[in-house]
């Protein structure tokens, strides 16, 4: 079992950018200090929902704080991003960390960043495959590369820095670059499961669906990663990733009570906030209901309860890779004990 935290950078009722940002950047270091795996950045514009804009920016400043941890974007929004300079940036952190860097992609939603950034409702609906497929030739380890045309189309560049390609093997006794970072797919439909499992690439799934959905959405990726020719090796190493929420305490009414108190304020301003590039209708979730939803599908109680919620999960859907939102409280020092207790009474009694 490999745990990580999931890093929204929430800014929760009464509380400015800074100290959400500060929270934030705490949660990574103290994960380090608590043995946790990996920290997982999540990206959003405009709204207190998550006060991060760059997720590789922030991904960058924890990379330069840690010396051990892993660290991921979960996701940066590539209809809003060149996958050119997005692939840059991967690249760099990657060499520079040993390959301690994961980039997390995705499709993000109809937004009015697509008109902010120029980018155009287009883009979101329909040309992520596009992007993707561009961001995974820049980190290929070719050593040139062109736009395909359409939305890309420039002439030929040299890659640089550039990766190591797949096959090839490095030289003994000579530095050599490493391979690429691993590049890994929001999925919240089937057609982007289809997509990341064509390319083959792991899925980070929504602390929104449970075990059942889950598991659902790791078969469907296995029918179609066989069909685009992965072996059953391959297919049973995916290292997919389950993003959920996590409150540790001595009673498990107790953690919940900290959620139900904490999370709706900030649920409530931050859904709120998101406003469509075109107008379109969108139902927001009630944040009560949703944040029962969070506990009881989520290892939400004593350290115990949350060992027997994080194996069961494992054993249901085959993940074994985990980001958890340990921010729910809104509050840095509950926030700090969260994470030392998951790192402390909750991962050394993991299988």
């Amino acid at each position: 079992m490999r745990l990580g935290s999931f890093v929204l950078a929430a800014q929760f009722p009464g509380q400015g950018h800074g100290e959400a940002l500060h929270r934030a950047v705490r949660s990574a270091e103290v994960a380090e200090e608590a043995g946790l795996d990996s920290v997982w950045i999540a990206e959003h514009h405009f709204v207190p929902y998550g006060t991060c804009p760059s997720a590789i920016t922030l991904a960058a400043l924890l990379l330069g704080r840690t010396r051990r941890l892993r660290v991921g974007t979960a996701v940066s929004v590539l209809p809003t991003a060149h996958p050119v300079a997005l692939g840059e940036q991967a690249a760099l952190l990657h060499l520079t960390t040993g390959g301690r860097f994961s980039l997390g992609v995705g499709r993000g939603g109809p937004w009015v960043d697509l008109e902010v950034f120029g980018a155009g409702t287009e883009a979101y609906e329909r040309g992520f495959p596009e992007s993707l497929d561009l961001l995974l030739r820049w980190l290929s380890g070719e050593p040139r590369v062109g736009g395909p045309g359409g939305r890309y189309d420039f002439r030929e560049v040299a890659v640089v820095p550039r990766l190591r390609p797949a096959e090839a093997e490095a030289a003994p006794g000579v530095p050599d670059p490493p391979r690429a970072p691993e590049v890994i797919v929001a999925c919240t439909s089937p057609s982007s499961v289809r997509l990341a499992a064509a390319r083959g690439l792991p899925m980070l799934l929504g602390m929104h669906v449970g075990d059942e959905e889950k598991a659902e959405m790791v078969a469907l990726w296995g029918r179609h990663a066989r069909a685009a020719g992965r072996t059953p090796d391959e297919v049973a190493a995916a290292a997919h990733v389950s993003a959920g929420v996590v409150q540790i305490a001595d009673r498990r009414a107790e953690a919940a009570e900290t959620l139900q108190k904490a999370m709706p304020g900030w649920l409530r301003q931050g859904l709120e906030a998101h406003v469509t590039v075109d107008g379109r209708a969108r139902a927001m979730r009630d944040p009560f209901a949703y944040t029962e939803l969070l506990c009881g599908i989520h290892p939400v109680g004593t350290p115990q309860v949350c060992v027997d919620r994080i194996t069961a999960t494992a054993e249901r859907t085959g993940i074994t890779r985990f980001a958890f939102l340990v921010e729910g409280s809104g509050d840095l020092t509950t926030t700090e004990e969260n994470i030392r207790r998951l790192g402390t009474e909750v991962l050394p009694h993991l299988p």
